[in-house]
Formats: structure tokens, C-alpha cells, sequence
């Protein structure tokens, strides 16, 4: 299985970089491809809210910068992982950043019903799976269930499955790898 890593920490010491390291070790020992992006070290701009990936180059993003190929790794992969610190209850600006790049080109500028809620039609057949692992300083249940509230719809956005793992600042590298793992699990990957 193919995955694209999208590491949104905000410093190069960051427990974000602990789960990605952990996370790629884990891809190259099992066996699948891992495209590890560490966003702050890209040059991704904001969306411009044009609809250029709509009207003018269908399914690519118009902007020329490190995000303009970011559709065609996500949907040519079997699962993303957003590695994020969380700031109540959300992604760090440079995943958002990111997040806010692909969605609109990979889906079509149609609607239609998704258990009752409109949403974008899907442009490719196959979509692959989300799985989020946040990391946080100390347990806040308000920001957990955001962020989980989140991850689940952008993965209804998206037309797939989509999986949280919530890593704390101070859990030993033990730790860390479980969660990992739980989180490979939780898509298929182990």
C-alpha cells in the first residue's frame, strides 16, 4: 500500500516529528511506500479560492508552488496521515493550509446528497482512507472530540473512511509507537 505522510508540526522539536518518524519506520518495515511531506519546509500557499481546479485545469490546482501536485499524491495513495499538533481542537496552520489545497480539485463542482447533507461529487472512483494523529500537551476532552469531530468530516468530505489518534507531549516513545500502530491498524496497514 501506497501512503502520503503530511507532517504539519510548526519546529523541528516537536512529538509531531516523533510520530512521523515512528510512522515512516513502521511503513518501510511493514512493507508499504510512504511520500513523507513536512509541510513548514514546502512552499504551500493558501488557496485563492479561484475554482481554477474547477473551471480552467480540471482536477489541478492553478497555483505553481510545492502544493500543485498535492492532489495527485493523495488520490494516488491508499491512505493519508495528518500528523498535527492540536491548538483547540485543530490542525496546525501549515496542515490546513495544505488540506485546503487538494479537496477541490480531486472532488467535481456538482453536489449531491451524503446521509442527508450536500456535499461535493466525487471526481475519481477510489478515495483513500484518513487517518489523523494530533498531538496534544495534556488530555482536554473538549479539544479530543473536535479534533475526532473534524477528522470525521473532512473524511465525509472526501467520500472515505477516516480515523483520529490523539498522541500527548509527555507519553514515552512506548507509547507512542502503540498508538502508531493502532493507528495503522485502524486503516489496514499492519
Amino acid at each position: 500500500m501506497k501512503a502520503l505522510v503530511l507532517n504539519g508540526s510548526n519546529s523541528e522539536e516537536s512529538t509531531v516529528n516523533t510520530v512521523s518518524d515512528y510512522l515512516e519506520d513502521f511503513l518501510r518495515i511493514t512493507g508499504h511506500e510512504a511520500d513523507v511531506m513536512v509541510l513548514r519546509k514546502e512552499n504551500i500557499g493558501a488557496c485563492l479560492g479561484c475554482f481554477g481546479c474547477w473551471l480552467k485545469t480540471p482536477g489541478k490546482c492553478v497555483i505553481n508552488d510545492s502544493g500543485t501536485d498535492l492532489p495527485s499524491k493523495v488520490i494516488h495513495s491508499d491512505v493519508v496521515f495528518l500528523l498535527t499538533p492540536i491548538t483547540f481542537g485543530m490542525y496546525s496552520s501549515e496542515l490546513k493550509k495544505a488540506l485546503d489545497r487538494f479537496p477541490c480539485p480531486i472532488l467535481l463542482p456538482f453536489f449531491t446528497k451524503v446521509n442527508g447533507e450536500i456535499h461535493h461529487v466525487k471526481r475519481y472512483e477510489k478515495y483513500p482512507k484518513l487517518a489523523a494523529i494530533g498531538v496534544m500537551s495534556n488530555p482536554d476532552d473538549e479539544s479530543e472530540t473536535t479534533f475526532a469531530t473534524l477528522v470525521d468530516r473532512n473524511g465525509i468530505n472526501l467520500h472515505t473512511t477516516a480515523v483520529s489518534t490523539i498522541v500527548y507531549s509527555n507519553d514515552g516513545a512506548e507509547v507512542i509507537k502503540e498508538k502508531v500502530v493502532l493507528t495503522l491498524s485502524k486503516v489496514g496497514m499492519q
